[in-house]
Formats: structure tokens, sequence, C-alpha cells
């Protein structure tokens, strides 16, 4: 089978290299940022309650798929308390004496940031119980019968978790926190106020069918869109006189095999080996896995959750199948409906 080219794909909502010049794209305060609604407006009475009793916001816990902004929402949400924001990762803190130089920095109501916190070490985590509910850890020095425990109170601070996979919190760890807020996917509309609004700060000119038509195919993330803004206005610069208009847009996206839907060449490529050659399934998916060169992972992570919600990929207890509505956009008959065609052939 073809080798096909997963490594920094434009269409992932993952983060990727060229997305480290898009802090200036960041909004810096709950009232220019786009979308969430429901979550702003908890937020913002959250935050506004903690000020006025001079208290630390409670422990805060985001999760829904990548892309949507929950790192932003975290340093918007140290902005609006007027503390200091610590950014850290799961997969960073591989030793508990990684986590507790990070907590004995912290100074009073601090912000501490842990993105993909399902993935702390255990060791790690058993650590973060009683630096969340007591604000204290307990150190062992030594070893043997020389061991020592030593109790280090901390300053209160707020803990801003982040996941993709808020099932592989373990229970302990998700009842520590206060707050628990599902970050949604935007609608094309949400998007095209995003895409408008970082046109202005990179200066370009793009009308507001530019930015529907860029928003339309942005899969509802923000990071999509951002990333396809940046590419449509290359195409724009050189083709339509730096403006992006709905037909600039749609050229552009067209060129890069961006269709209608989000879709790019890597989704449609791998539903076209699955159907071609499992005929649209069930295939498993370590078999899917290995068909297409990615991680079992990724696949659930950052190809399935858009494909199923557009209901052209469904899992059941064999594994993965196309649905019909893919066999539709793809222009492909469903085999139900190629084999009818086939006896009207022979009929004929």
């Amino acid at each position: 089978m073809e080798e096909m080219d997963y490594e920094n794909r434009m269409m992932s909502a993952e983060y990727l290299p060229e997305d480290d010049g898009d802090n200036p794209l960041r909004p810096r305060t709950l009232a220019e940022y786009i979308g969430q609604e429901k979550v702003k407006s908890n937020l913002s009475v959250f935050i506004d309650a903690a000020k006025l009793r001079g208290e630390p916001l409670d422990h805060v816990l985001l999760y829904g798929p990548p892309g949507l902004g929950k790192t932003t929402l975290s340093a918007i949400i140290a902005t609006e308390l007027g503390v200091n924001f610590r950014i850290t990762s799961g997969p960073a803190l591989e030793r508990p004496g990684d986590l507790a130089a990070l907590l004995t920095n912290l100074e009073q109501g601090d912000v501490l940031f842990i993105d993909e916190i399902h993935r702390l070490p255990r060791t790690v985590e058993e650590i973060l119980y009683p630096a969340m509910e007591d604000f204290a850890i307990d150190i062992i020095n030594g070893k043997g019968q020389g061991a020592a425990s030593i109790h280090l109170p901390l300053p209160k601070f707020t803990l801003i978790g982040a996941t993709t996979r808020a099932g592989q919190l373990s229970a302990p760890l998700r009842d520590r926190f206060g707050v628990v807020c599902r970050l949604e996917m935007y609608t094309p509309e949400e998007l095209a106020k995003i895409v408008r609004r970082s046109a202005d700060i990179l200066q370009i000119p793009c009308d507001h069918d530019g930015s529907l038509e860029i928003a339309s195919r942005s899969r509802g993330t923000p990071r999509i869109a951002n990333r396809l803004l940046k590419r449509v206005r290359d195409f724009a610069q050189i083709m339509n006189n730096g403006v992006i208009t709905d037909e600039a847009a749609r050229a552009a996206l067209d060129r890069m095999e961006v269709d209608e839907l989000g879709l790019d060449m890597v989704d449609r490529r791998m539903l076209q080996a699955m159907i071609r050659h499992y005929n649209g399934g069930p295939v498993g998916l370590d078999t899917l896995a290995a068909m297409i060169g990615e991680e079992s992972v990724t696949i659930e992570d950052v190809y399935e959750p858009y494909l199923m919600q557009l209901g052209f990929i469904g899992r059941t207890p064999r594994g993965r199948v196309v649905l019909p509505a893919a066999y539709a956009h793809l222009g492909i008959p469903t085999p139900g409906e190629a084999d009818r065609n086939q006896q009207l052939t022979l009929d004929v």
C-alpha cells in the first residue's frame, strides 16, 4: 500500500511546530475568548467569587478534543485572577521530585497548569493528592531505616488539568477537581469570528464569506482554522491581491485538498483503504493502525472523533466500519448498490 504521510498533518488538531507563532492570536481575557459560552459564563462566576473572598480558585479540569483552546483558557483564568501562570505536562513529570520542585516554587494563588494530565505517572499522581487537598506534600528523605518523612506546607494554589481522555483519569484524581468543564466543538459561525479576529491581528483583509468558507472546513477546531487562514493567506497574496474572499478561500482550500467537510487527503485515503481492502469493514483497530502506519491511540484520539461525528465511521464489537454517508461523500457505491448495479448491467 502507498505510504501515507501522517507527520505534521495540516488538518490534525494536535499541536504542530508551525503553531509556535500563534501566541499573538491567543485571546488574553474571557471577553476576547470566542465560543464556549456556558464554560465562560460559569468560570466568570467562579473567578469573581474567588476574588471577592480573597481565595484561590478551586481546582479546574478542562477536557475535550485537542485544539479547542484548553491551554489558552487556562492562561486566561490566571490573567483574570491576576496571578502567575506555571505550565507543564504529564509526560514531563517523570519523578515525584519533578512535581515537588514545581509545587514548592509556587506563590500564593498561583495557577499550575498540567497538560495531558491523564499521562501523569502513578507515583507522581500520589504526590498530587495531598497537594490538591491539604496544600502540603510529604517527601521521604533517605533510604531504609534512616529514611525520614518531611512535611512541607505549600501556598494555596489552583491546579488546572487538561486532557483529551477524561476517561483515563483515575477516580481519586478526578474527584479532587471542584470545577469540571467540557469544551465542545465550535460551530462554523463561531469559527468565522475567530478567523476574522485572527485576520485582523495578522493584518489580512478577509471578508465575511471568506472567513466562513475557511471556518466550514476547519473541523470545528480553532487551531485548524488559524492554520488554514495562514495557508489561504499565501494563496490570496499571490493570486487575489492579498484579499481573502469566498472564491479565493475556496480555490486555495481545494488546491490543498481540503474538501467542503474538512476532510483532507489522509482522511479520504484511510476511508478508501478500508473500503478497498476490507469491503468497508469491520476492521480491527490494530489492523487499521498497521494498515496506515499509525498508533492505535492516535487513530482513536485524532482521526476517529471527527469521522464519527460526521457519521462516516462506526464502532462495532468486531471493529470499525465505513458507514453509508462516507460512501456517498466519496462517490463510491455501497456494497449493496454495487451488487444491484452489477445485476442490472447483466440483465441488460
